[in-house]
């Protein structure tokens, strides 16, 4: 993995200087990712994917700017978007600082609090490499049933991941969202917050990186942080005493998950089918 020319030629333009350590890190699943130091101080954090699909990190770093609000987590500024890669501010983590998980459940209720008068977002972006269609929707059952769990099943039925039946039984589930959620505002949410994208900045504080940012249903967003790992406890108590929600949010979790696991199925395959069948059995 190289540095792109146009990397070479801002941070040189910018007064950085020259690349004189390129680092690569691990842990990414689908792009890869270095740091870069420069003879002129600072470091940098670069993520490349050859495959990329067209805007893929262009519609990351629109998704970066739009989650920063007053007192909120802490993300990494996007400095550069090219077609095939990402330059980012190096968060530089630190270990992290006392009642970080409480400060992180406060923060996020404060992403949430901003709301919209519409689902969706100002364009289409990512989850992973799957397109994720955001169009301005005024019914938050109709934006979920249609632009999350009927379009990601759909696709997976194209390739032959899902059955016939299996898609079914999701389109009916997507038909009767109302039966089993509350109506909720649509809030900006990060969109993809697992713990692998929950980190700490240079002071300890939470930082969130590798959004799929929109408007949808805050409660979704806490699904996804349970899905693969989870949270604390205690970062849960913090977030629902600065933003309640209504009684039994967390039995309504697996259903906003459906959509990350459809999502997991198109991108890495059958391992994950009989977790999104035993959805459809809990509620179908």
């Amino acid at each position: 993995m190289n540095v792109p020319e146009a990397v070479l030629g801002w941070l040189a333009g910018g007064g950085q200087g020259q690349v004189v350590e390129f680092r690569p890190v691990a842990g990414g699943c689908i792009n890869q990712g270095a740091i870069l130091r420069t003879n002129g101080g600072p470091s940098f954090f670069l993520k490349q994917n050859a495959a990329a699909p067209e805007a893929m990190f262009r519609r990351e770093a629109d998704g970066l700017r739009a989650l920063v609000v007053e007192g909120g987590p802490r993300l990494p500024a996007p400095l550069l978007a090219g077609p095939n890669f990402l330059l980012l501010e190096d968060l530089r983590p630190a270990a992290p600082a006392p009642g970080y998980w409480e400060t992180f459940g406060r923060q996020l209720a404060r992403l949430h609090n901003h709301t919209a008068d519409t689902f969706g977002f100002q364009h289409d972006n990512f989850l992973g490499t799957t397109l994720q269609p955001n169009p301005p929707t005024v019914d938050g059952f109709e934006f979920f049933a249609v632009h999350r769990l009927e379009y990601q099943a759909r696709l997976a039925h194209s390739r032959g991941r899902l059955a016939a039946g299996d898609l079914e039984r999701v389109l009916k589930l997507a038909r009767s969202l109302r039966d089993w959620i509350p109506e909720q505002p649509a809030s900006l949410i990060h969109g993809d917050l697992w713990s692998g994208n929950a980190l700490t900045g240079p002071a300890g504080e939470p930082a969130i990186i590798d959004p799929a940012a929109h408007y949808g249903w805050a409660e979704a967003e806490l699904g996804m942080t349970d899905l693969f790992g989870g949270f604390p406890d205690r970062f849960y108590a913090a977030y629902l005493e600065a933003r309640p929600l209504e009684a039994g949010w967390r039995e309504r979790l697996p259903i906003y998950n459906l959509y990350h696991l459809l999502n997991h199925l198109n991108l890495f395959g059958e391992s994950y089918l009989g977790q999104v069948q035993a959805i459809l059995m809990r509620y179908v």
